[in-house]
């Protein structure tokens, strides 16, 4: 599915050359100390699912029976970087549950995004539902990359392989299947920061489709 980059902000242009450079792309060095992720690249274990650490009253989650995440090597065995993770995972989950009800007003939007990122995540499910879509498939997420900057805020960096993802015709529940090429890998680039509950919410993403580093 050829889906809509989320808008990137032009004062972080600059932050997200850095990463892209770190991750084999090219890019001038940022200015100042708003960083997004790094380059860590230590070696990831096999996925989990989520632990249920933090707030007892997340929203509830539930992926359409043609619809499915696939988090691949999500875990470094690290407790504060798996912490991180868990919430990215939780938050692609919401992101695309809103998309399958058609609804970017869901409770779950608010409660893993915040800031700028939560109006653009608003903003890409209202377009979609407006042109008539839902999504199908398997999304793939892998070659995940964590910093932890410190007690209250991280960044993440991570592809997505839509290869096995489409669009679907709301009305008529028609697939419509496209071919695989070098867009149908996204890299994403994201910054979180800890609320007051223990969430990690994203407060700001961008993504690249057809980067080198996603891109098999």
């Amino acid at each position: 599915m050829k889906r809509r980059s989320l808008p990137v902000a032009a004062a972080f242009a600059a932050t997200t050359a850095l990463l892209l450079t770190a991750c084999g792309g090219g890019g001038d060095s940022p200015k100042g100390n708003d960083k997004i992720a790094g380059a860590d690249t230590g070696d990831t274990k096999t996925s989990a699912s989520p632990s249920a650490t933090g707030p007892a009253n997340r929203p509830r989650i539930t992926l359409p029976s043609d619809l499915s995440d696939r988090f691949e090597n999500w875990r470094t065995g690290d407790a504060a970087k798996d912490a991180v993770l868990a919430d990215v995972e939780r938050r692609v989950d919401a992101t695309n549950y809103a998309i399958a009800e058609g609804n970017a007003d869901l409770p779950a939007l608010g409660f893993y995004y915040s800031d700028n990122a939560l109006a653009d995540a608003r903003d890409w499910v209202t377009s979609i539902v407006k042109d008539g879509y839902s999504i199908t498939g398997v999304n793939r997420y892998y070659n995940a990359k964590v910093d932890v900057f410190d007690s209250t805020s991280a960044g993440v960096v991570y592809c997505e392989d839509q290869s096995k993802a489409f669009a679907k015709d709301r009305k008529s529940s028609k697939i419509l299947k496209t071919g695989v090429t070098d867009k149908s890998y996204v890299l994403y680039a994201t910054r979180l920061e800890k609320d007051k509950q223990g969430v990690w919410q994203t407060t700001k993403l961008t993504s690249q489709r057809g980067h080198k580093s996603c891109t098999p």
